[in-house]
């Protein structure tokens, strides 16, 4: 979940605020070989390899809690922070080269689980803290049955609209169908100076994730139990009222298939655009320019039904290495304890994966319409061991549905998820 626009997790929220792809493990078996767990001679020393969300915050924090786990354990923990750019490629490298790291913060993991290696909950998660982990988190992180992917910190996505084009619009709130955001959209637009309707980023750094709030929104989805939905009616519907946004509307910067969700937060900040689908970490760069008057709403819904939000978590994934799973049990047992899990949430701006972290972010005010959608949160299916190598096709590709034809472009990316595995 990089946070390269502030970046959710929210990130975005996520920073980073949103995510990159993993390229998947190699091998089977442990990630160094030989007896794993109680078996082997225990371990003194660790290795987390851990994404940067931030420059101010991130290593600040691994740093305390390494100290912290010293003191708890007598175990060292050796911690490598590795910016989001270079994690996906780096971490790769580590465990083809059999040489993995005991923890790895990551946004993939299916691909290692299905080569057998990681430790499971099972392993190396106490029962009370799977027990607190949000019902929507531990399915994502769950693949053939168990859970491998323990979710350190999430997004949620919701609509952002500028308050005071609204008020020039003589809009009186935001939208709740596709009717009214279309409507709304050209008024705003019909402003002049410069003046855009919404901000559309599906290009390559997180267009699954623009079109996957849309569709979910609409009743659509990537997956169908085990099948791959890609060209669904839904999603061709989907993409079809995006391309007329842009294209016969013309109420979206030039060249959405082209731009980023960067670029998208930055044309909101600056104040000339109506709307934009975010999270809470750009909340916070309007809170601190001070620039924009912005509400928060949820997203608009074709149909009828409640609103869904886009989610996205990132994890923590443990590699079965010789007498390392008793220390690694402990890295999770103190990481969700309230005082460093909350911690490390609140500092990089992103939401909690806990049910007891719900409630310690409930007092903030800002956070209310994600987190009242959290516990139903919805997210793409990371769950699937081709997921990561989909996701790239989605991010280069699905951009030219919105000057193309959107039916074969959603075409040529079924087939894609068809033959990834």
């Amino acid at each position: 979940m990089t946070r390269r626009m502030t970046v959710l997790v929210a990130g975005a929220a996520v920073a980073t605020l949103g995510l990159t792809a993993c390229s998947g493990g190699s091998g089977s078996g442990t990630a160094a070989g030989g007896d794993t767990g109680g078996s082997a001679k225990k371990v003194t020393s660790i290795k987390l390899v851990a994404a940067e969300y931030s420059k101010d915050h991130t290593a600040a924090f691994w740093k305390q809690f390494a100290e912290k786990y010293k003191a708890k354990t007598g175990n060292t923990l050796d911690v490598q922070i590795v910016s989001w750019d270079a994690i996906d490629q780096q971490s790769s490298t580590m465990i083809q080269n059999n040489n993995a790291p005991d923890i790895l913060n990551l946004n993939a993991y299916a691909s290692y689980a299905k080569d057998n290696l990681l430790y499971s909950a099972d392993d190396g998660l106490s029962p009370a803290v799977k027990s607190d982990l949000l019902d929507a988190f531990v399915k994502s992180g769950t693949y053939q049955g168990k859970m491998y992917g323990m979710p350190d910190l999430s997004s949620a996505r919701a609509l952002f609209y500028n308050k005071a084009m609204f008020a020039k619009a003589g809009i009186a709130g935001p939208p709740k169908t596709w009717d009214e955001f279309e409507a709304d959209a050209k008024k705003l637009q019909g402003l002049g100076n410069g003046s855009i309707g919404y901000a559309m980023p599906l290009g390559p750094e997180e267009a699954q994730g623009e079109f996957s709030i849309w569709t979910f929104n609409n009743g659509g989805d990537w997956k169908s139990g085990d099948t791959w939905t890609i060209n669904s009616p839904k999603n061709v519907e989907t993409l079809s009222f995006l391309k007329k946004l842009a294209v016969q509307d013309k109420v979206t910067q030039n060249n959405p298939g082209r731009t980023n969700r960067a670029d998208a937060f930055n044309l909101f900040k600056s104040g000339n655009v109506g709307m934009v689908v975010g999270f809470s970490p750009l909340a916070a760069d309007l809170d601190k320019d001070k620039k924009v008057s912005y509400g928060v709403a949820p997203m608009p819904v074709q149909g009828g039904g409640q609103p869904q939000t886009f989610g996205v978590t990132d994890y923590l994934m443990a590699f079965k290495k010789p007498g390392n799973q008793e220390a690694v049990k402990a890295f999770y047992d103190l990481y969700y304890q309230k005082d460093q899990v909350n911690r490390f949430i609140k500092s990089e701006g992103f939401l909690p994966v806990t049910k007891t972290g719900l409630q310690t972010f409930a007092s903030d005010p800002k956070l209310k319409v994600y987190l009242e959608t959290l516990p139903n949160i919805h997210l793409t299916p990371t769950d699937d061991p081709t997921w990561d190598k989909v996701k790239l096709a989605v991010q280069q590709n699905i951009g030219a549905g919105i000057n193309g034809d959107p039916k074969a472009t959603l075409d040529s990316l079924q087939k894609s998820a068809e033959n990834a595995g």
